[in-house]
């Protein structure tokens, strides 16, 4: 029973012993089998880190050669911006080295020129020198023996003899200088009467300036004969309506379809003829809308005076006018000085003496400026005492014009002293402006002069308001105002205005006066 015992005992340790030995040979079996799964996934591991440093590493390899590849595409376009910017300095230079060789071949020119002047100079010099030297040798000749004739016939001394001798020379020199002087000074005026002459004459070519000769009728075209009778209205009261507010003559004859505005002021005969053809195109033709549309013409004339000064300044790139300056300006637009458009007279004057100052070595800036200007006092001359010259004078003066500007103006008829040389290219410019063949009409000036002057006799009397010569100078009108002369007073102005045109004027045939006075009475319905 103990032996079984033992037995069982000792087999069930070696049992347990087989068990454990079994069991270590499998762990150990089961941990190498752990670790080959994990070398081998460490293997793959590595193998998957390779490539993806192989691919990474390409990758920026890429990415260096494209990175690369820029930087050289952008040095490439900095230095071909480098090298455009070079050629255009090179380009310029050549330009400057071409414009300085021009210049110097210019000079080398003038050089050679001066040059041959010189030397023609000198062989006259020479010339001269020759023959002062035989001059001399005749003259030691001739000395010697007047000496000898007049120790013979006189019994002079040497020094008597001397002293004689020394008084003839001198007056001999005295008279060869002389001529040579006059010869030299025909020369140099016969000389600067010819460039003087260019000078003028290319100036005359390079402007072509239109001339334009100012009529006192205006013409107006209707779209049919029953355009008249609208225009002359019930009793006539359009017609004298519109005469009374433009102070132009209406004259409606058989002349088909067309309506003729006499008046020797350009401004109101415009301002007529707009109107006119506003209402003939409108089709309202009454007293209060004439009225109206007067008004609206006037304000439309004024912007057009401004545009066309505003032209002129662009044309001749002249700024910095004061707008008391540029409205004169506009206002030349209408004024005639024998018949000759005075804006562009002003225009032409400018443009020459810019010409002329160029010729000379002058500023040209300045000398158009003063050009522009010169005729500026034309423009209210005829409401203020003085010349043109003067007033245009103070005007510029006024405006803070430069004070050679001013004297140009001042002096371009010679009313004052020239202080510079641009006062006496104006008086040139102003001359050859005005006195070109067929530039300007002597009787249509004396026309206007006498309306303006019957003009200016009907309004100096108290209470006229306005005064209007129409029918060629046949007729004045007079406005009187209704507050300070009644209807007697008004018809005795007319008597007295008569008298005094008789007393004061010169005039062909007879001249009609009529005052008018108008009340109006105006209430507003509401």
């Amino acid at each position: 029973m103990d032996l079984t015992i033992i037995l069982i005992g000792l087999i069930g340790l070696v049992v347990v012993i087989v068990v454990f030995v079994l069991g270590l040979k499998w762990k150990t079996l089961t941990d190498k089998n752990y670790l080959d799964s994990i070398r081998a996934n460490a293997e793959r591991e590595k193998q998957e880190i390779i490539e993806n440093g192989k691919i990474a590493a390409e990758l920026a390899k890429k990415e260096a050669l494209l990175e690369a590849k820029e930087n050289l595409v952008r040095e490439k376009l900095r230095a071909d911006d480098e090298i455009k910017q070079r050629k255009e300095k090179i380009y310029n230079m050549e330009n400057d080295i071409r414009d300085r060789m021009k210049a110097l071949r210019d000079n080398e020119h003038e050089v050679e020129e001066k040059e041959k002047t010189i030397y023609s100079r000198e062989n006259f010099l020479a010339g001269r020198e020759k023959s002062i030297s035989f001059k001399e040798k005749e003259l030691s000749r001739l000395t010697q023996l007047q000496n000898e004739k007049l120790e013979r016939v006189a019994n002079m001394t040497q020094d008597e003899a001397r002293k004689i001798l020394l008084q003839n020379l001198e007056h001999q020199i005295r008279h060869e200088n002389a001529e040579m002087i006059k010869k030299h000074t025909d020369e140099a005026k016969e000389k600067a009467d010819e460039e003087a002459k260019e000078i003028v004459l290319q100036t005359i070519q390079r402007v072509a300036a239109d001339v334009t000769v100012d009529a006192t009728v205006a013409v107006v075209h209707l779209p049919s004969e029953d355009m008249k009778g609208r225009i002359i209205g019930r009793e006539g009261r359009n017609i004298r309506s519109f005469e009374e507010f433009t102070g132009v003559d209406v004259i409606v004859d058989d002349t088909p379809d067309t309506v003729v505005l006499s008046c020797f002021d350009p401004v109101r005969r415009e301002v007529a003829r707009l109107s006119l053809e506003q209402l003939i195109g409108d089709g309202r033709i009454h007293p209060g809308r004439i009225e109206e549309v007067v008004n609206k013409m006037q304000k439309e004339i004024t912007k057009k005076m401004k545009q066309a000064a505003d032209e002129i300044m662009l044309d001749l790139d002249v700024h910095g006018l004061k707008p008391k300056i540029v409205e004169l300006l506009g206002r030349l637009k209408y004024r005639t000085s024998y018949g000759q458009n005075v804006l562009q007279h002003s225009h032409e004057v400018a443009v020459m003496s810019g010409l002329i100052a160029s010729q000379l070595g002058y500023d040209p800036k300045k000398a158009i400026r003063a050009g522009l200007l010169h005729d500026i006092g034309k423009s209210i001359d005829r409401e203020n005492e003085g010349t043109h010259s003067a007033l245009g004078a103070t005007i510029a003066e006024e405006a803070g014009e430069d004070s050679i500007i001013c004297n140009a103006i001042a002096a371009h008829h010679e009313d004052v002293a020239s202080t510079s040389v641009y006062s006496v290219i104006i008086q040139a410019a102003d001359t050859i402006s005005s006195s070109r063949p067929g530039v300007r009409k002597e009787t249509l000036t004396n026309y206007v002069n006498r309306l303006t002057e019957l003009e200016a006799i009907a309004t100096s009397f108290k209470g006229v308001e306005k005064a209007f010569v129409i029918q060629a100078g046949r007729e004045v009108r007079v406005m009187v105002m209704p507050g300070e002369l009644n209807d007697a007073q008004a018809e005795e102005l007319a008597r007295e205005l008569v008298k005094k045109i008789e007393a004061e004027m010169g005039y062909p045939g007879t001249i009609k006066v009529t005052t008018i006075r108008e009340v109006r009475h105006t209430e507003v319905a509401k």
